[in-house]
């Protein structure tokens, strides 16, 4: 098995949405993507990137077969840091390193933006993971409580409010 780790480019996009449908359906949420090729394109390739992103292609074949998708962000506290949006390896290519490759590269960047601290998410039930992540000397903070709102909550709070 032999790949390759670099920085994603726009013809990497159909891979990389492939990995994020792939993604949903294994978090039991596949109807929650709404990102598109085209937003994708824009959003990581376009004239004001917001993403940046590590790709692992397979040697053989160019198929994309895993990303880490991060972004920066910034932290009263901290200072700017890292978001690790997503880490994906296709399911039949785990256990291979990859994972590994790639968080390995996003920290290297880490590093090279000067950031004070890098956080990402990580689902409860997922063992796997969690246990990856501890393997790395991951800090989990269960005291922290993501919050989000949906465009439709969004809109109605707006509505309501005004």
């Amino acid at each position: 098995m032999s790949f390759i780790i670099r920085k994603g480019t726009q013809d990497d996009v159909p891979g990389m949405m492939q990995l994020v449908h792939e993604l949903a359906t294994f978090e039991r949420a596949p109807q929650e993507v709404v990102n598109t090729p085209q937003m994708m394109l824009e959003d990581g390739f376009g004239n004001n990137p917001i993403y940046r992103v590590v790709v692992a292609e397979e040697a053989d074949t160019n198929r994309i077969i895993g990303m880490a998708l991060f972004y920066t962000a910034y932290s009263t506290w901290k200072g700017r840091i890292l978001f690790l949006d997503d880490l994906i390896v296709t399911e039949s290519y785990r256990r291979y390193g990859i994972g590994r490759k790639l968080i390995h590269e996003f920290l290297k960047q880490a590093k090279e933006d000067g950031v004070t601290q890098v956080r990402w998410q990580v689902l409860d039930w997922n063992t796997p993971a969690i246990e990856f992540y501890q393997s790395l000397g991951t800090t989990l903070d269960a005291e922290w409580i993501t919050c989000k709102m949906t465009n439709e909550q969004i809109n109605q709070y707006l509505n309501t409010v005004k």
